[in-house]
């Protein structure tokens, strides 16, 4: 509730910044659906964006989260649970969805201003997450930076627990690892702030923001690995019995999944050889380079090749109870089988995931 308070905050901030800037509403529509990639690095920033807003790790959790809510083994209920957790976590996508349009609607509005200051201007040239915060001077004043910082910090928070839920989620599932909940968190939480604090405190401020956009970077080259099993497992008869996906959104979901692959494979191969061109290096040193870099490409793109051909043909899928209506009913209505004792037959239940938040 916390964070949630905090992260509204700063939703808060830039909606009502919105309102004193007013960009132009035909061209954050015409933004969000005909994108165009300008500037240098606006490419590799586009791919950090969208490793960023998906997050693999989230895929994974978005699904454990199915497990924290109590319901009936029956058609019915399983169809259900999925239905209002769809629900759930696509309104809190949404709402991330509505903030990020916010952050980059009044950056553009801000910073393409006909009358600006010198020292915005220069703000503007390098927009980065020490300089953003003067994009809310004209709603807070001088308070605006106290609070962007409380913002961030909550943004921070958010993402690093849901990373350590899934995290933990992953691991408890492969490994079977059963610790106190405190000892476990505080566990998980410092490996996965550690390497961030060292580098912050090794390159400062610059230092971590650019490992911000490696960091999200990396998580969008992984993404196919989470997202084509996924995808397949979802949509197979032999893992999801009747709940697998329907030819509509079977056909949706791989169009945008190929799209995906297709944009990291894109900037993969092109930036790459890019700088191969222009860098300064002796050929010698390209050619060992490209002699180490290039089969390491290969693998990830017959990797990710792989994954999507590769059959699975073992069936996990148990029969909740054969089709029938006086047992399907009798379980929708807390009771147990029609041959069994009139006790409530739950799917799998993990109470450590039933008081995780939704990640963003």
């Amino acid at each position: 509730m916390l964070i949630a308070v905090l992260v509204f905050v700063m939703a808060a901030c830039f909606f009502g910044e919105m309102s004193y800037v007013k960009p132009p509403a035909a061209d954050v529509l015409k933004g969000m659906f005909v994108p165009q990639l300008k500037g240098q690095g606006a490419t590799g920033d586009a791919i950090a964006l969208l490793g960023a807003l998906i997050m693999p790790h989230n895929l994974f959790l978005h699904s454990a989260l199915v497990l924290s809510r109590k319901i009936p083994n029956s058609v019915r209920g399983i169809n259900d649970a999925c239905r209002y957790f769809l629900i759930e976590s696509g309104f809190a996508l949404f709402v991330a969805f509505l903030i990020n349009v916010s952050v980059i609607s009044v950056s553009g509005t801000v910073c393409s201003a006909k009358k600006l200051s010198n020292e915005n201007m220069n703000r503007c040239s390098d927009l980065n997450l020490n300089s953003a915060s003067f994009l809310l001077k004209n709603v807070l004043g001088k308070s605006s930076s106290t609070v962007y910082a409380i913002a961030l910090l909550a943004s921070g928070q958010s993402s690093t627990i849901t990373g350590t839920y899934a995290g933990q989620f992953i691991m408890q599932g492969f490994l079977d690892l059963k610790m106190r909940k405190w000892t476990r968190n505080l566990m998980t939480r410092c490996i996965a702030i550690t390497p961030s604090l060292i580098v912050s405190i090794i390159s400062g401020s610059q230092g971590a923001g650019r490992l911000i956009i490696i960091a999200s970077m990396i998580l969008s080259f992984e993404l196919p690995f989470a997202l084509i099993p996924l995808l397949k497992f979802s949509s197979s008869a032999t893992k999801m019995g009747h709940h697998k996906n329907s030819i509509y959104v079977i056909i949706l979901s791989w169009i945008l999944g190929l799209g995906i692959i297709g944009i990291n494979i894109y900037y993969l191969s092109t930036s790459f050889v890019g700088w191969l061109i222009h860098n300064n290096l002796p050929k010698v040193g390209n050619v060992f380079i490209g002699l180490v870099v290039f089969p390491l490409m290969a693998i990830y793109i017959f990797s990710v090749i792989y994954l999507m051909f590769r059959k699975d043909t073992v069936v996990t899928f148990i029969e909740p109870t054969k089709f029938n209506p006086n047992a399907q009913t009798r379980m929708e209505n807390g009771h147990g089988d029609v041959d069994g004792p009139f006790e409530l037959e739950n799917v799998l239940y993990r109470e450590d995931l039933a008081d995780i938040p939704l990640p963003e």
